[in-house]
């Protein structure tokens, strides 16, 4: 959703008719998980993807279509034959849901949640014809905005319910009128939340990359000149304070926090606070030598060999890095990893340790 608000918003003010299209299901391995979407104007501009190129040139034309006849559709693409015109996956079967791009109650509800990141969800009637493209939505409150249908709707807020704050997605079967109905829920989590210490040149890749990835970016630092607007375009706050006291006023459960500034008198404020909070991620900038100092001063801080343990230094994954570009790739690519809890190994590896265990089996 958030991959395609930008060219929404934007071909909306030119007045272009617009069709969406949703990932609603996959049933084996697909490229793209349910919630993706794609963005199709009549003029033929596109935003987004669904399965990574397999079947968009087919959504397009049935977009088109849509957008022509003034109804949704649920599309469905399975494995492909040989043929080389064959639209369809290599290994997976996919639904795609299609309609028209209009303003509703629901839909506003969840681009004003998702604007302060907060977490909805957002539910849309697939089945049958007659519900199709109907939608409520679930705020953060448990409220519910829209509706689908009067007797469907209690069992769906139910559903909705139950999945805020995770990014979960499901199609609720409900029966319907002697038939059945299906219904598309997404629920959207807050963003990750990254909080950077120190405006250096690595910061600003890093914060670049953060938000592409759609993560919720801080950036905090007492000199003025590293935390100019133009610097940070693309950052959600600017903290121009020192480190240690703007960390100690902000919630930093589940965030993830870097210091970058190469400088003690401000990392270890900011690591004594990240240290001594809930912060998923802790990461520190610096040779091993500047890091042996740091632990000497956080120790005098009271801080203890657990809490010292959780200082990822030097930060990042083993890529090689030199330039303040590959720093950030490696940084960002340790914490995606902390978040999925994987150990960051080449993917290779994991099949061929897979296949191993197979043999082994059989």
């Amino acid at each position: 959703m958030r991959d395609i608000l930008g060219d929404l918003d934007r071909w909306q003010q030119q007045g272009e008719a617009m069709a969406l299209a949703t990932l609603v299901q996959v049933h084996g391995s697909a490229p793209r998980l349910p919630g993706a979407r794609m963005l199709v104007t009549r003029s033929g501009k596109m935003a987004g993807s669904v399965s990574g190129g397999c079947v968009e040139n087919d959504v397009v034309t049935r977009a088109l279509e849509v957008l022509n006849e003034g109804r949704a559709v649920l599309a469905r693409y399975g494995i492909a034959d040989d043929s080389e015109l064959a639209v369809g996956l290599t290994c997976a079967e996919i639904e795609v849901f299609i309609e028209p791009v209009q303003a509703s109650a629901a839909w506003n509800a969840v681009r004003a949640a998702l604007a302060t990141h907060a977490p909805p969800v957002l539910a849309v009637a697939l089945t049958p014809v007659t519900l199709a493209g109907r939608s409520l939505a679930v705020g953060v409150d448990a409220g519910a905005t829209g509706t689908i249908d009067d007797v469907l709707d209690p069992a769906i807020l139910g559903a909705a319910r139950a999945l805020l704050g995770s990014d979960e997605t499901t199609v609720l079967e409900l029966p319907h009128a002697g038939g059945s109905a299906a219904v598309f829920l997404e629920a959207f989590a807050s963003p990750l939340r990254l909080v950077i210490s120190g405006g250096s040149h690595t910061a600003v890749v890093l914060a670049r990359m953060a938000k592409q990835i759609g993560m919720h970016v801080t950036v905090i630092d007492a000199r003025s000149a590293y935390l100019q607007r133009e610097r940070f375009p693309e950052a959600d706050r600017l903290v121009h304070a020192a480190p240690g006291k703007a960390l100690a006023e902000l919630d930093l459960d589940g965030a993830f926090v870097v210091s970058l500034t190469h400088d003690l008198k401000f990392d270890v404020p900011a690591l004594a606070t990240a240290l001594r909070s809930g912060a998923l991620y802790v990461g520190a900038m610096g040779s091993q030598k500047t890091h042996a100092r740091r632990c000497a001063e956080l120790e005098d801080r009271g801080l203890g060999s657990a809490e010292l343990a959780r200082i990822r230094t030097p930060i990042g994954l083993d890529l090689g890095s030199r330039s303040p570009e590959e720093i950030a790739v490696a940084i960002l690519a340790e914490m995606l990893a902390v978040r999925s809890g994987h150990d960051a190994r080449p993917l290779r590896e994991r099949g061929m340790a897979a296949s191993g265990a197979g043999a082994r089996a059989r």
